[in-house]
């Protein structure tokens, strides 16, 4: 029995005559602009000017150690082997070294200085330590989840509550894309060789509570991008318009009645996947690229699913307009054996995370895009057999782009690397950071849910750490 409408179908087309009209002009005159518009946001028009125009993640999944990354400890490397002092840890959470005897693990890597500027980069990076002067290594770095899908969760949200939204679900709610052919929020993920190998789940690119269509889309490694990009044999791109245009129809119809978000999610996406049979495979070729392009990343045979790879993709996506682009890299969760799969972790990271940075600034994009290299949590000073146990009290990451203050160390542990002891910065701050680069307040971008005025950095203070931005 068909469902009654509030309208007849006469006046339906009466009353909307010249929006179908203004439509199909606007069709005609300038396609990409009335799609974009449709796919721009607004609830956190920009408070102020925007210094970036994207993000791209690069996630360490598993927690890489700073003690053989970016901050060298040579007191801890001087007791390697002895009594980890007790008066660091009383009290505290330790995750599986609950209990047991604690005995300190100095780096089995040197450090050097690099560049200019001299920051200190492991010898296990020496990609990116050549690019030194363009990093923001933030040394003190905090979280409060000792365990990989919450810590990854928080990373991500600024909550373990499952149901909320990641941060790059709540750039494109508020901001919209840069483009209407590709979604605004794309997630690549890639594996060592290695051992250390930590499952990523899909709540970690979750739009929560906001409007589905704004969360992650998973681009496949390997082989074709997106499952079914291709039409059915027999299936010319005309047929497949019209039916498009006819679903969207009737969706449209149903809209009339009701107010449901997830309808106009629908109608878009119908539309976005559309545009992406013909962006995709051209986004994905990459027979555009030089052989020296391909080198300097490492790449050996293009969507062979490694993360020189993805990086090479990311740039491309980069280019056509993606807001968020976020890379798992699985294979830093060093329990046993740091010293012989670090390095292979390392190895598998460290040019392509340096030739992206630099891809970039030889572009002149990277003036207005951050660049965010690090993991969940970082790895204890105190050795677990052969390797290193989850750390939450200290751990580092790095940022790269023309709005950071390169060649420079913001914070500081203790001399044995277990806790900060300068210029504490939080995932909330994180978060509040990268909203004030894209022209956010953090304090006013909210949305109400359950009754509350929920927001990306949650309850907990948070501060935009502007001595990290040029």
């Amino acid at each position: 029995m068909p469902t009654p409408l509030d309208v007849s179908r006469r006046s339906f087309l009466t009353h909307s005559a010249y929006g179908l009209g203004g439509a199909a002009l606007g069709q005609l005159i300038a396609p990409q602009a009335l799609a974009a518009a449709g796919n721009s946001g607004g609830p956190a028009t920009p408070h102020f000017r925007p210094r970036i125009k994207r993000v791209i993640h690069l996630c360490m999944a598993g927690g890489p150690s700073h003690c053989e990354s970016f901050d060298p400890k040579p007191e801890l490397d001087a007791l390697n082997g002895q009594p980890f002092p007790e008066s660091f840890t009383n009290g505290q959470q330790l995750a599986q070294l609950q209990g047991a005897k604690l005995m300190a693990r100095g780096a089995f890597c040197k450090f050097h200085k690099r560049g200019e500027s001299g920051l200190e980069v492991s010898s296990l990076f020496p990609h990116i330590g050549a690019m030194a002067d363009d990093l923001c290594v933030v040394r003190s770095m905090v979280t409060e989840q000792i365990n990989h899908d919450p810590a990854q969760g928080f990373m991500n949200s600024g909550t373990i509550l499952k149901g909320r939204p990641s941060m790059g679900s709540w750039l494109v709610y508020g901001l919209g894309a840069e483009t209407s052919e590709l979604p605004g929020f794309v997630v690549l993920l890639s594996q060592t060789r290695g051992a250390g190998i930590q499952p990523v789940s899909a709540r970690q690119w979750s739009a929560g509570f906001l409007p589905s269509r704004h969360q992650g889309i998973e681009f496949r490694s390997r082989g074709d991008a997106i499952h079914y990009v291709g039409s059915p044999d027999g299936v010319c791109q005309s047929m497949q318009r019209m039916v498009v245009d006819e679903v969207n129809r009737l969706n449209g119809l149903l809209a009339q009645q009701r107010v449901d978000p997830e309808l106009e999610t629908r109608i878009k996406q119908y539309e976005m996947a559309f545009r992406m049979q013909t962006s995709v495979p051209e986004l994905t070729d990459f027979t555009q690229e030089t052989a020296a392009t391909l080198a300097a990343y490492g790449v050996k045979e293009p969507g062979d699913g490694s993360f020189a790879s993805n990086c090479l993709l990311a740039r491309r996506l980069a280019e056509r307009g993606v807001r968020f682009i976020q890379l798992y890299h699985r294979g830093w969760d060093h329990h046993t054996a740091i010293e012989q799969y670090m390095p292979i972790s390392a190895q598998e990271t460290d040019r392509a995370s340096a030739a992206l940075v630099q891809d970039l600034k030889q572009r002149g994009m990277l003036d207005d895009t951050l660049v965010i290299w690090g993991g969940e949590f970082g790895r204890t000073p105190m050795g677990q057999g052969t390797g290193r146990d989850h750390h939450i009290n200290a751990f580092s990451l790095w940022l790269a782009g023309g709005v950071v203050r390169g060649g420079t160390a913001h914070g500081a542990t203790d001399p044995l690397g277990y806790g900060v002891v300068d210029n504490k910065v939080t995932f909330h701050d994180l978060h509040a950071t990268m909203l004030h680069l894209f022209g956010i307040d953090h304090e006013r971008f909210t949305v109400k849910f359950q009754g509350l005025d929920a927001k990306l950095t949650g309850v907990e203070p948070a501060r935009v750490v502007r001595e990290l931005l040029a």
